[in-house]
């Protein structure tokens, strides 16, 4: 009689290298483990090998990276949704592309379970499980960290050795770190403390510092279509190679560093350093030509929309119906954001060096200071005298009250 089958979210790391092993020697399944492609790079090399040495069946390396672009990081940013005024999501958006990959893959190969090398103290535990009780709530979990005893990422490298299991990691060399093409993410080790200055130096692999970076402005210009990126310096990029280009030209300049203490959805607050150098530089170039396609009022509430959209996000919430609600809002004011955005880098910044767009609502007719035609001043007066009736009104009952008493 065949054994039943678990999918395993399978990246080559630590927790999950380990992971084949303990599934081996704890359940009776045959294990297949499962590699999202979403932009990690040379970490996918040599995993099949190590998967099926450990344990695996077999090993599905699943190339996601350019729907990760096109269908959760261009909502994502659409929105300007950013995590307490910091983070840009990048493990956030991953989690719920791989996981709806898995479950297409338990699907096809009859699986039970899907399994994941999640903390009980994160939030992607949720992120997975959220999407897949979404997609197929017949489907079983397993989650190793909250019923297996080893309790640390140390006694996680004495497992492995014990079984001749190569990892990615030394405890003299131990940050927990997510990379994808958006971003790469730094915990543990000395940034568990939010007094220590980051080792960036050290810890730095997409991009260079501020100090080291080059001495000159490098001016980039970024063309939208209703919303999404299409041309960068006058040429159309496919969604993959506009984020390399992207995160190459502004890494270089030193833009893209964030360290956050944030506030984790399971109650804890966690101090973590993200390199988002192509996503820093997009974010800040849609919310420009924002400034100058959009009427004052959706601009207002969509900032409103935006936190919202990022909470959810945060919180695994992808495959709901309000975050696909917010998404239809979000587009419709895309309609027309399309333009131009020309982008000064140097040494950490980012500042506008122009925006152009052929639904720009800015009318320098209407906005000049010089003499014009089409803007009568008087007109203002009366406008101001029933904007602040409500402040004579109050003004007056106040001097009223107080003479009376």
């Amino acid at each position: 009689m065949a054994k039943e089958k678990v999918v395993l979210a399978y990246s080559g790391g630590l927790d999950t290298s380990i992971i084949i092993p303990w599934l081996k020697e704890n359940y009776d399944y045959e294990v297949i483990a499962v590699a999202g492609n979403v932009g990690q790079g040379k970490e996918l090399a040599g995993l099949e090998e190590k998967a099926k040495k450990t344990g695996a069946s077999k090993l599905y390396i699943e190339d996601l990276t350019e729907e990760y672009i096109t269908d959760f990081i261009y909502p994502t940013m659409k929105a300007n949704a950013v995590y307490e005024g910091k983070y840009l999501l990048g493990t956030s958006t991953a989690r719920p592309c791989i996981a709806k990959r898995l479950v297409e893959i338990a699907e096809k190969e009859g699986a039970v379970a899907i399994c994941h090398g999640c903390t009980g103290k994160g939030n992607d535990q949720v992120r997975f499980e959220l999407t897949i009780k979404a997609l197929a709530p017949h489907l079983k979990i397993i989650a190793p960290w909250r019923i297996w005893d080893i309790k640390s990422r140390e006694e996680e490298i004495d497992y492995a050795k014990a079984r001749g299991i190569d990892v990615p990691v030394t405890k003299e060399d131990n940050y927990s770190m997510d990379r994808n093409i958006w971003h790469l993410s730094h915990e543990g080790m000395d940034l568990e403390d939010p007094w220590n200055e980051p080792q960036y130096d050290k810890i730095l692999k997409l991009m260079t510092t501020p100090e080291n970076a080059p001495d000159k402005p490098t001016y980039v210009e970024i063309e939208f279509e209703k919303g999404i990126p299409v041309k960068v310096d006058g040429k159309a990029l496919k969604p993959v190679e506009m984020m390399e280009y992207l995160n190459k030209v502004a890494g270089e300049n030193g833009v893209g560093i964030d360290d956050i203490v944030e506030n984790r959805l399971v109650g804890m607050k966690s101090r973590g350093v993200y390199e988002t150098p192509g996503g820093k530089l997009l974010y800040y170039a849609h919310n420009e030509l924002e400034y100058i396609c959009l009427d004052r009022m959706t601009q207002q509430f969509k900032r409103q929309v935006a936190i919202k959209f990022a909470d959810l996000v945060y919180d695994g919430n992808w495959y709901t119906p309000l975050r696909e609600a917010l998404s239809a809002f979000v587009d419709s004011t895309q309609e027309t954001v399309t333009g131009t955005v020309r982008v000064k880098l140097y040494k950490g910044n980012m500042m506008s060096a122009g925006s152009k767009s052929p639904y720009s609502l800015y009318d320098e007719d209407i906005a000049t200071f010089s003499e014009d035609e089409v803007y009568d001043q008087k007109d203002s007066a009366g406008f101001i005298n029933l904007f602040g009736l409500p402040l004579k009104v109050r003004a007056t009952m106040l001097a009223r009250n107080k003479k009376n008493k």
